[in-house]
């Protein structure tokens, strides 16, 4: 089971500008609307492990932090769960998502942002 950050932890490692990849699961459309600074877009899908080592190619040992919409969206749970599945070793969750990033007032890249 992958680990947790919260969104007060994820900022911080941002600002730190520390070496990891922020992975956001959502569609293209939602992406390129609004997103938590930094991140990557690689959609959930059944094939998503293998679009991620395509996309990204990161090290099975890197630090990977994903994330969806909200803690109800289970896309980046599953999308967790397929990375450390395909062999990734450091795989975090942000539970909170969008929502959270956004209830925290912090600012999204993007479009809409």
């Amino acid at each position: 089971m992958a680990k947790v950050i919260s969104t007060e932890e994820l900022k911080k490692k941002i600002d730190e500008g520390g070496d990891f990849y922020l992975v956001d699961v959502l569609s293209p459309n939602s992406f390129e609307a609004r997103h938590v600074p930094g991140a990557k877009n690689v959609p959930n899908s059944p094939n998503f492990a293998k679009e991620f080592d395509e996309q990204i190619g990161a090290p099975k040992d890197a630090d990977i932090i994903v994330y969806c919409s909200s803690n109800t969206c289970m896309a980046s749970v599953q999308a967790a769960q397929r990375l450390e599945e395909a062999g990734y070793t450091n795989v975090t969750h942000f539970q909170d998502g969008l929502a959270g990033w956004q209830n925290a007032g912090y600012e999204f890249e993007g479009e809409a942002a």
